[in-house]
């Protein structure tokens, strides 16, 4: 993929500006325009192998084995085999390998599925079915309803009268609203005439390919004339027809070029932090390798200038050896192949086995498994399990992700009374569980998806309540939504914003029925009777206002004005007669907003004809005005929305997904910050971010930066940061200090903390200008001293930019998490990427390390198998670096006493069974099976999370510690046999004091320290650790004895060289008593260390699990947070963030000139045509997380 952009956008440079001419390739066939083909995958079947091993080489490791094992071809350094390398190599190059291959291949299934979708392409006149990779610019192509699009193409011409295209475009932008696109006027006129479509030889002059979303410029030369081109004439690949039979269009942009892919980001190959360390590690232990060589070599060099010449005539020198200096350099390459094994080739194997068995837990997890769509949690990635242990920051989209964008018509006040609680007999609220539906079957036309619990409400309408029927009527006629009744009484709504959808949706089910419109009437179905309201004029909604109206005129003949809108403005439009009543409903309305739900007002006015044709007459002026028109269209709104009569108020439900709140919660106890990057309006994310529990009201202030321009977004923020941490403006501050000091890049902002606490909201428009150089600093220490963060309204690029900067600033790991296409170069972006699998397409879980369908499953990510994960790597990365210098610094005490020689203690086989047979699968098993605790408490102590943070389990410290480990051990291990052997006799009086005795002595020794180490370091016995710790002790025994026995001996005297050794030793007391000594002198200091480090050098945790051994088991998992817990009252009229769809229904386009079908419910008169809307709900069920019995906690520490 990355290969593939690059390409891209190097051609990009060279391309100020694109024309193109439809029908025409030969036109553009030397531009190098790229075919519409997609390409996510790296390889193919020519570059896999040498690509695979160039990538594989990079990794320092693997690079050193190759040099020794080239090294090992040389005879005159070498004393191991080159075949002790070779294997070892050759095994870890495949098993990578074939790893890349299949993952790789993966890629290329999904890249065909894409390219390979039918598509219908205009050729010579004709429509030929082709494939999407075939699609080029300037090709002309038929989309149908539902189809998404292919490429990014020009509209020419659809069904739809005025040739108006529907779309949907969630996997862009995150909205499931509907938006509307329109084809110029020439060319609509080309409807669906495939001989004017075939002979359409328009020119397209346009900007060049970029990744701006919401603009686009060209022109287009047709005829002679040229025709201005913006974005409401393009179609966006990625995009979804909706309500449109068909349509055609001009191919702008293909297949990388398109904007959705110029926002698809760069695919990167991720490394965890252990790997970046581990590289870093294994450079010391080179130059830590080098040392000793050099030390050795200098102490030969010595030897023999002293003793080595004179003795020549019992050790001959090689021929090729002229002195002792040219000794000294072969015997400098022959250590260093005897120590290789301090960077064993079997480590990196064994953390690949590692990291694959954790990633088959989350797979397996079925609490992570959601049921109604039998979807369980995925590891897409084996690559990066630790790192979930040590997540800082998460990166979170909102729509789809934390809310299931469904809103719900939940309560309501009416005229002053409150509808929407239930109660029992006694009084008592009763929970949802315990509610009966409220009955519809009275309306035909009612909506069998939607509850309400609340039967008094249904009651009052039956009885004809004038204030209710008023209510409902209102929410009926007072809207921009669009209908079309598929079949008889099966009426769809297709609206702006999910809230509009539900208010319609509850007034149909109450009996107030809206059933089409045309740009001048308005049809209701009241309590089963039709009744056609002319619509006047709609006062349209944005978000200045925060309002909208109609003014219908009545079947009465009556004028009415309704209006609804925030709260906040309602209130200062009322005619003072309300007061009482307001006060009342306010009191309604601090509950709703209490419970975190969506609230708005509802208010008329009925008006005099004389006054509104007065008004009306200014309102056209005011239309047609050429300057201020905005403005003066505010004015005049204003005169007619006043002195209003209050109705009363609705309370919405932005359904989040199950989990939520209690997630985020537990996320923030266990110091990860939640930042929420949304391409959705302001007040729509600042109120789930209150429902979410990222914001709640006993914060000390949530920052709001709106600037439009650097200067006052630099002020906005610099006034957060003042009240903040007032300190943090002042020149003696430590980081103002350490930035002025500090010199170029790359550089670490540290950590700053806020003198309280507080939250940032900021957007796409103000964000572009924080982003730049100069203020970017500046914005990345304002956002991480808050609590939590929402930047709304943003571009998919810019989200991936915030992930950047967080990375370029910040030594931690980030994760981000998303459902749709917009979130895939976030995704890409951060350290770790997590797709939501919903209803925004697959391009998200597609592109993400992990994938699971319910927020919630994040909490279990992290605090259970990302903290297991990490704390399993480090046990294992100290254990195996320690017992690989123990085992490897035996050789560097031994030079002592054969003069420099790069002689082995130990014998052939038991060097390359060591870490291939001896000790790799107690490691292993501790690795993929040891918990300090289990998942339950991991989840109830969310501050067990916080060390991988720090990492503080394995770093450069911990391995300095394990090096000095290792020297320690290494040095009893050898000192300690010397010691008992030197000058020894056997019990017959034979002489004991030989190699073979000596060596044997010495592997049993490191046999036994290693095992008792992981058994004192394992923390979770279960019957596999049982057999694989003392099985490979017994496993050690039993292949020695057959090593050594004298029928393998005496076969190949060659290769197997210590005939009965095994038995003529072990039997012998000293043998025992250096063994038994050995063990105890090592195990010594690591119990000590272990029983004094939480007394004298405690970190966080460690009070942690005193708490876990003082109190029992939970039951169950922690209850659920109730969100009733705020006194302000937050206002959250959430419809479109633009203007809506009033000033296209007063026009009439939405009427089909062309294409008209019979009302079914009219005989006579009026014949509303309505749009095709399709509104999808989108019904997602939580999980249900059983607390199952866990398994024993017993090893939970050491005692």
């Amino acid at each position: 993929m990355s290969l593939f952009k690059s390409q891209s956008e190097d051609r990009q440079d060279e391309e100020h500006e694109r024309c193109l001419q439809a029908n025409n390739n030969k036109f553009h066939g030397s531009s190098g325009y790229p075919k519409n083909t997609i390409k996510t995958s790296k390889y193919n079947v020519f570059n896999f192998l040498p690509l695979n091993l160039f990538e594989q080489f990079q990794r320092l490791a693997n690079a050193y084995f190759l040099i020794l094992l080239i090294l090992q071809l040389i005879p005159q350094i070498s004393s191991l085999a080159w075949y002790t390398t070779m294997v070892p190599l050759m095994v870890v190059l495949s098993v990578t390998a074939v790893k890349d291959a299949i993952d790789d291949l993966k890629r290329h299934q999904s890249d065909n599925q894409v390219n390979n979708r039918p598509v219908l392409l205009l050729v010579n006149g004709k429509m030929k079915k082709d494939k999407w990779m075939n699609v080029q610019v300037g090709d002309i192509i038929k989309l149908e309803n539902n189809q998404p699009v292919t490429a990014d193409i020009l509209l020419l011409s659809s069904s739809e009268s005025y040739s108006l295209t529907y779309i949907e475009t969630a996997d862009l932008d995150g909205e499931t609203n509907l938006k509307v696109k329109q084809a110029l006027s020439v060319t609509s006129d080309m409807e669906d005439h495939l001989e004017l479509l075939s002979a359409f030889d328009g020119v397209v002059r346009c900007e060049a390919p970029n990744n701006k979303l919401d603009k686009f410029s060209g022109i287009l030369t047709y005829k002679g004339k040229k025709y201005f081109l913006d974005h409401d004439n393009l179609l966006l690949r990625g995009c979804i027809i909706r309500n449109t039979d068909w349509c055609y269009g001009l191919v702008i942009y293909t297949g990388p070029d398109t904007k959705l892919m110029q926002n698809s980001g760069k695919s990167t190959f991720k490394r965890t932090q252990i790997d970046h360390l581990m590289n870093v590690l294994v450079l010391w232990i080179f130059l830590l390798l080098g040392i000793i060589c050099f030390i050795l070599a200098v102490g030969h060099g010595i030897w023999e200038n002293k003793k080595g010449y004179h003795f020549q005539i019992f050790l001959p020198w090689e021929k090729y050896v002229s002195s002792s200096a040219v000794s000294a350099i072969l015997i400098f390459w022959s250590y260093f192949i005897i120590l290789n094994t301090m960077v064993p080739i079997s480590l990196y194997v064994s953390v690949e086995i590692i990291r694959l068995g954790n990633s088959f837990y989350i797979n397996w997890d079925r609490k992570m498994f959601y049921a109604p769509k039998n979807t369980p949690a995925q590891a897409r990635t084996t690559t990066l399990n630790e790192e979930l242990g040590q997540v800082k920051y998460v990166f979170s989209d909102k729509t789809g992700t934390l809310t299931q964008n469904i809103m719900i018509f939940n309560k309501c006040s009416i005229n002053g009374k409150l509808y929407g609680d239930t109660c029992d007999k006694d009084g008592q609220r009763v929970t949802v569980s315990e509610k009966e539906k409220v009955d519809f079957s009275f309306n035909k036309l009612a909506d069998p998806k939607f509850s309400f619990y609340d039967k008094t409400l249904v009651e009052a309408v039956k009885k004809g309540d004038h204030w209710v029927h008023l209510f409902f009527r209102s929410l009926s006629l007072c809207h921009t939504v669009m209908s079309e009744e598929k079949a008889e009484g099966m009426l769809v709504y297709q609206a702006q914003s999910p809230d509009e959808g539900a208010l319609v949706t509850a007034a149909r089910n109450f009996g107030f029925v809206f059933h089409s419109r045309t740009s001048e009437t308005v049809t209701v179905v009241e309590m089963g009777k039709t009744r056609v309201y002319q619509l006047l004029s709609i006062l349209d909604f944005n978000n200045v206002r925060k309002r909208m109206s109609v003014i219908v005129r009545t079947p009465e003949d009556r004028i009415m004005l309704i209006c609804k809108g925030a709260d906040t403005i309602i209130c200062e439009l009322l005619h003072p007669s309300c007061s009482s009543l307001n006060d009342v409903t306010m009191e309604h309305l601090n509950d709703y907003a209490s419970e975190g739900l969506r609230t708005l007002m509802v208010a008329y006015r009925e008006l005099d004809e004389a006054f509104f044709q007065d008004w009306s007459r200014r309102h056209s002026e005011a239309c047609l005005s050429l300057e201020n028109r905005e403005s003066r269209l505010s004015n005049v709104y204003e005169e007619v929305e006043k002195d209003l009569m209050l109705l009363g108020a609705t309370a919405i439900e932005d359904k989040l997904q199950d989990g939520v709140p209690e997630t985020i919660i537990t996320l923030n106890k266990a110091k990860i910050k939640l930042w929420v990057l949304t391409g959705d309006k302001q007040e729509t994310a600042v109120n789930v971010a209150y429902s979410c529990k990222i914001f709640d009201d006993e914060m000390d202030e949530v920052f709001i930066v709106e600037g439009r321009d650097d200067e006052t977004v630099w002020k906005e923020l610099r006034t957060a940061r003042d009240k903040m941490k007032p300190e943090s403006l002042l020149d003696s501050d430590p980081i103002n200090i350490y930035l002025t000091t500090k010199p170029k890049m790359p550089f670490e902002i540290p950590e700053e903390m806020a003198n309280g606490n507080y939250g940032l909201i900021i957007n796409g428009y103000s964000l572009a200008y924080a982003l730049e150089g100069n203020l970017e600093l500046e914005l990345l220490r304002t956002a991480c001293m808050c609590k939590g963060v929402i930047c709304c309204r943003m571009t998919p690029l810019q989200k991936a930019q915030v992930v950047e900067l967080m990375k370029k600033y910040k030594k931690v790991v980030i994760l981000a998490i998303g459902d749709g296409a917009n979130d895939v170069s976030m995704i890409k972006a951060a350290h770790i990427g997590v797709g939501i699998s919903g209803h925004e397409g697959l391009q998200a879980m597609l592109n993400s390390d992990f994938a699971f369908s319910q927020f919630h499953c994040l909490r279990r990510l992290l605090l259970v198998h990302g903290r297991w994960s990490y704390n399993r790597m480090c046990k294992f990365l100290s254990y195996f670096f320690y017992k690989n210098f123990t085992f490897t610094l035996v050789h560097f005490w031994y030079a002592f006493f054969n003069g420099f020689s790069a002689q082995t203690v130990y014998e052939t086989w038991f060097i390359t069974c060591y870490n291939l047979v001896y000790t790799s699968l107690p490691v292993l098993g501790m690795s993929l099976f040891d918990q300090d605790v289990n998942d339950t408490w991991s989840l109830h102590f969310p501050e067990l999370y916080e060390p991988g943070q720090d990492n503080l389990y394995f770093n450069k410290k911990e391995f300095v510690k394990c090096l000095m480990h290792g020297i320690y051990s290494s040095f009893v291990l050898f000192f300690v046999p010397m010691g008992t052997f030197y000058n020894t006799e056997r019990n017959d009086g034979k002489d004991i004091s030989n190699c073979q005795s000596f060596s044997l002595v010495v592997q049993t020794s490191l046999i036994w320290v290693v095992t008792m180490q992981i058994a004192l370091r394992t923390t979770y016995w279960t019957i596999i650790n049982h057999i694989f710790i003392w099985g490979s002790l017994g496993l050690y025994f039993c292949m020695s004895l057959f090593l050594y026995s004298d029928g393998l001996c005496l076969a190949f005297p060659d290769v197997f060289q210590f005939l009965g050794v095994v038995r003529n030793t072990l039997n012998q007391p000293q043998t025992l008593l250096s063994i038994i000594l050995s063990v105890v002198l090592c195990m010594l200091p690591m119990i000590g260390y272990q029983f004094l480090k939480p007394l004298f050098w405690p970190i966080s945790v460690d009070k942690v699990f005193d708490r876990i051994q003082a109190c029992r088991l939970p039951q169950q998992t922690p209850a659920k947070t109730r969100l009733k817990q705020s006194s302000s009252r937050r206002s959250a009229y959430a419809f479109s963030h633009q203007h809506g769809f009033g000033a296209l229904i007063t026009s009439g386009k939405t009427m089909k000139s062309r294409m008209s079908k019979k009302n079914t419910l009219f005989q006579k008169g009026s014949n509303p045509h309505s749009l095709k809307p399709k509104m999808r709900f989108l019904w997602l069920e939580g999980c249900i997380t059983i607390l199952g019995k866990e398994s024993s906690w017993v090893g939970l520490r050491k005692k």
